[in-house]
C-alpha cells in the first residue's frame, strides 16, 4: 500500500503540466494579440484541471468495475444493487465501485496479513494471518453494507410515526399530498425524509405518484411503510378520502410500536439470564465457596 501511494503520488507530480519561459512568451504573444481576452480552454486544459482522483483513480475504478461486472451474474449483481439502495447508497457507491472496494480490501489486508506473520517468523502463522485477513477483506464489506441496512431500516421504522402524524395534520389542514410529504422532507431531516425526497423527484421527472410511493414501499423493506403506501395507493383507486386513511394509518402504526415495546420489555428478563448466569453467579460462586475450598485444601494439606 505504501509503494502504491508512492507511485500514485508521482505520477500525479508527473502529470502537472510543466511551463518554460519560452511557453511563458507564447502566452503572452497570444493575450496581446487576441487583445487581452481570454479564450476558451482546450479540452486537455480542461482534464488538466481537474483533480487527480478524477483523472485517475475513479476511471481506474470505473473500469476495473466493468471488468469484474461482466464476470458477475445479472441475478447477483441486482441484489447487490437492491442491498445498496436499501443502504441508502453510502459514498453514492454502484455495485462496481462496491466489488472493487471489496476485492481492493481483501489484497490490501492480505499484504497486512502476511506482514504480521512474518513478523513472528512462523511460517504456520504467516498462512493463518493472510488467510484470515483476506476473509476479513473479504466479507468484511458485506458485513457492513447489512449493518447499514437494519441501522436505515431501524430509523425508518422508528420515524413513522411522527411522520405520519405531520402528514395527517397537513392534509386535514387542507395541504394536497404532494405538499404534504414536501413539508415531511422540510421538517426531518432522516432516512424516511430521504425516501420522500426520492419519490417528489421521480414526480417531478414524470413518473406516476403512486408508481413513486409503491417503489419506495418495497424498496425500503419496511413492512410498516409497506402497508402505509398500500393504503394510499388503494385510496386513491377507490376514491377514499386521504385524511381519513391517514388517521388510521397513524393510529395503527402508534399501536404496533406499542405492541413492540411490550414484546421487547416482555423479552428483557429472559435476556438479562444469560449475563446473570455467565458473569454473576460465578463471581458469588467464589465469593461463597471459595473460603469454604481453601479451608478444604488446607486440612487435606
Amino acid at each position: 500500500m505504501a509503494a502504491a501511494g508512492v507511485f500514485l503520488f508521482f505520477l500525479g507530480l508527473a502529470s502537472r503540466p510543466t511551463s518554460s519561459a519560452a511557453d511563458m512568451v507564447a502566452e503572452r504573444l497570444q493575450s496581446y494579440a487576441r487583445g487581452g481576452v481570454d479564450l476558451p480552454l482546450t479540452e486537455d486544459e480542461i482534464v488538466l484541471q481537474q483533480p487527480f482522483s478524477d483523472r485517475f483513480i475513479r476511471p481506474t475504478v470505473e473500469r476495473v468495475g466493468r471488468y469484474f461486472a461482466a464476470r458477475t451474474s445479472e441475478q447477483q449483481r441486482y441484489s447487490l444493487l437492491t442491498q445498496l439502495d436499501l443502504a441508502g447508497r453510502p459514498g453514492d457507491l454502484s455495485p462496481e465501485d462496491f466489488t472493487v472496494f471489496r476485492y481492493a480490501a481483501c489484497v490490501a489486508l492480505f499484504a497486512v496479513g502476511l506482514l504480521l506473520g512474518a513478523l513472528t517468523g512462523e511460517p504456520v502463522l504467516i498462512v493463518v494471518f493472510a488467510a484470515v485477513t483476506a476473509l476479513m477483506g473479504f466479507y468484511g464489506p458485506l458485513l457492513w453494507l447489512r449493518s447499514r441496512v437494519s441501522k436505515r431500516r431501524r430509523e425508518i421504522q422508528m420515524a413513522l410515526p411522527d411522520a405520519l402524524d405531520l402528514l395527517t395534520i397537513a392534509v386535514e389542514a387542507g395541504l394536497g399530498l404532494d405538499a404534504a410529504i414536501k413539508r415531511v422532507t422540510e421538517k426531518f431531516q432522516n432516512a424516511l425524509a430521504d425516501e420522500f425526497a426520492k419519490v417528489l423527484q421521480e414526480t417531478m421527472l414524470g413518473r406516476s405518484r403512486l408508481d413513486a410511493l409503491d417503489e419506495m414501499g418495497r424498496r425500503s423493506g419496511v413492512e410498516d411503510l409497506h402497508n402505509f403506501v398500500q393504503a394510499i395507493i388503494q385510496s386513491e383507486q377507490m376514491g377514499v378520502g386521504v385524511a381519513r386513511i391517514l388517521r388510521l394509518q397513524s393510529d395503527e402504526i402508534r399501536r404496533k410500536r406499542r405492541q413492540r415495546a411490550q414484546e421487547k420489555a416482555a423479552q428483557a428478563s429472559l435476556k438479562m439470564m444469560l449475563p446473570m448466569v455467565g458473569c454473576i453467579f460465578p463471581t458469588l460462586w467464589i465469593v461463597l465457596l471459595g473460603p469454604a475450598v481453601l479451608l478444604v485444601l488446607k486440612v487435606r494439606g
